[in-house]
């Protein structure tokens, strides 16, 4: 439904956060390798889904890019999450599975039931579904788990599929609610935790309850690709568990262009910036540090990493690999990333630091902090003052942020080229602070 424009749109989103609404129309357009006439389009139709989920925070008039800087912070909601709502569905379907969805919420009905409803209902504007189109959308809407199959002889009879918010009582459902807001806040992927949080909420506002009574925690989320880059991770989860390949248009983060359109008519055809890759995914893996998504796979160079921000026009394969060859890269890769911090496959590199004791404080936070996020790494010698923690990780450039995040609290004294590196970073961010 509609995929390569969801991709469009997750671009259009994650350059418009990040650059805060800095770039002119000419620039973005140029940016995402898109025309301006397809810039101004892509924008009014996310002024109109965004105006749909949020009408009260933001005036029809106001351009996005000011609503996505000034009113962020207007909502406990994570603004972008409005893209995972629309579903990036054409208007066609999306009217149509409204109307599939009203008529199945009132009794069980057949297909063709809903092939007539259909008929009725949509404006005399838009084209009739045919039978192929209704069922099509029944499959979709059952394997996303909206709506059941009734049991019992054909024809087929399906409804909605809401037996939990029916079942518990709304002391019950506030209690399902409260849980469901502090996983979805807490713990990554939240998109889905998000969608069903929302339909909680609305059903409990339906059922007469104080607002109020569903907005019990507040929290403000700040990592805008974590959210935009779930539209990915599902898709390649799956090719994952069932061992299949993945082709994807990739765009590395060095890349002048973060997007480019799927060209249809030869006419048209141009070069794209991206590398057109197809590779077999192994596993995933989230930088907390930096609110990012990494893909590792196997590909014709070997061990391949890439930013799942970076990848657009993704399709599965339907062929699996042999399981055992499977298992083969798997075994390959956890060789390569054992002293991985993340996702680095460099050369080992053994890193002792010592770390300062914070004077007067009782417990010591330093100390704590290091055993919980010193991943495999040991204390192997402790002083009043200090301690020293040692570690051997592929290469240095994942394990610097942390160091530097102690800051005056560590010291890094192996290897000697880490050193001197944090000793220039210092240096550097001193000249920031001197006086004007």
């Amino acid at each position: 439904m509609a995929k390569e424009s969801f991709d469009k749109e997750i671009q259009f989103l994650r350059m418009l956060v990040l650059t805060s609404g800095a770039f002119n129309r000419q620039q973005f357009a140029e940016r995402l390798g898109i025309s301006v006439h397809t810039f101004d389009k892509t924008i009014r139709r996310l002024k109109e889904v965004a105006g749909s989920v949020h009408p009260s925070s933001q005036e029809q008039s106001q351009e996005i890019s000011e609503t996505l800087r000034y009113s962020y912070y207007d909502s406990t909601d994570p603004l972008l999450l409005f893209l995972f709502r629309a579903k990036s569905v054409k208007e066609t379907e999306s009217q149509r599975i409204s109307l599939l969805l009203g008529a199945m919420n009132e009794q069980a009905r057949t297909a063709m039931e809903l092939l007539d409803v259909c008929c009725d209902s949509l404006p005399a504007d838009l084209a009739l579904p045919d039978e192929k189109t209704i069922r099509s959308d029944l499959k979709y809407l059952e394997q996303v788990g909206v709506i059941r199959r009734e049991p019992g002889p054909r024809p087929y009879r399906y409804r909605i599929q809401d037996d939990l918010v029916r079942c518990l009582t709304d002391e019950e459902l506030i209690d399902l609610y409260d849980f469901v807001d502090v996983m979805a806040n807490t713990q990554v992927p939240s998109v889905q935790g998000y969608l069903l949080r929302d339909g909680l909420k609305k059903h409990l506002l339906r059922s007469e309850m104080e607002p109020h009574a569903a907005e019990p925690f507040l929290y403000k989320y700040h990592y805008y690709s974590r959210i935009l880059d779930e539209a990915h991770l599902f898709t390649l989860l799956s090719a994952i568990r069932h061992r299949r390949k993945v082709q994807f248009l990739y765009f590395s983060p060095k890349s002048e262009k973060s997007y480019a359109s799927k060209n249809t008519n030869p006419l048209f055809e141009r070069e794209t910036k991206g590398k057109q890759e197809k590779t077999l995914p192994l596993k995933i893996v989230y930088d907390h540090q930096y609110g990012r998504w990494y893909l590792l796979s196997y590909g014709r160079e070997g061990i391949r990493k890439y930013r799942m921000e970076g990848i657009t026009q993704i399709v599965e394969e339907d062929e699996p690999v042999a399981e055992e060859l499977f298992m083969a890269r798997l075994e390959e890769l956890a060789e390569r990333t054992r002293y991985s911090w993340l996702i680095d496959t460099g050369r080992p590199v053994k890193v002792r630091a010592r770390f300062y004791n914070p004077g007067g404080s009782e417990p010591n936070f330093v100390r704590e902090r290091v055993h919980l996020q010193g991943q495999w790494g040991q204390i192997v010698e402790e002083e009043e003052d200090s301690f020293i923690y040692e570690i051997t990780v592929n290469g240095t450039t994942e394990i610097r942020p942390w160091l530097r995040s102690f800051g005056s609290s560590c010291e890094v004294l192996e290897p000697l080229q880490l050193r001197r590196e944090m000793i220039v970073e210092w240096k550097e961010i001193q000249t920031y602070y001197e006086p004007v």
